[in-house]
C-alpha cells in the first residue's frame, strides 16, 4: 500500500512507494535518466506510467476508473477555491461549480 503524507501547508503529498531493484536494472534506469535529463525517480515514474498505459491498452480496459477521476477532479476544484472566514456557523454548505 502506498503511503500518503501531508506537506507543511497541509495539502496531501503524492503517494510514495519503495521498490527494490536488481543492480543491473538500477544501472540501466540511471543511464536512461541521464540521457533524458531526468532524476532516477522521475524516470522510474515515467516508465511505470508507460507500462501501465500499455498494459491497459492491451487488455482493452479503461486506464482510469471513473470513480477515481471524479474524486480527483472534485478535490482539485475544492483546492482552487479561495479560503473565506466564516462570520457565524454556516446554515448550509455550498459547493461552487465552474461552468465551461
Amino acid at each position: 500500500m502506498a503511503t500518503r503524507q501531508n506537506s507543511t501547508n497541509g495539502k496531501p503529498k503524492s503517494p510514495r512507494i519503495q521498490v527494490v531493484l536488481p543492480e543491473l536494472i538500477c544501472e540501466q534506469l540511471t543511464i536512461l535518466a541521464r540521457n533524458e535529463s531526468r532524476t532516477v525517480s522521475n524516470m522510474a515514474k515515467v516508465l511505470i506510467q508507460e507500462g501501465i498505459k500499455k498494459y491497459f491498452e492491451q487488455e482493452g480496459k479503461s486506464f482510469v476508473s471513473e470513480n477515481n477521476l471524479n474524486t480527483d477532479k472534485f478535490r482539485d476544484e475544492l483546492e482552487k477555491q479561495s479560503v473565506r472566514r466564516l462570520k457565524r456557523a454556516p446554515q448550509r454548505i455550498r459547493y461552487y461549480k465552474k461552468f465551461d
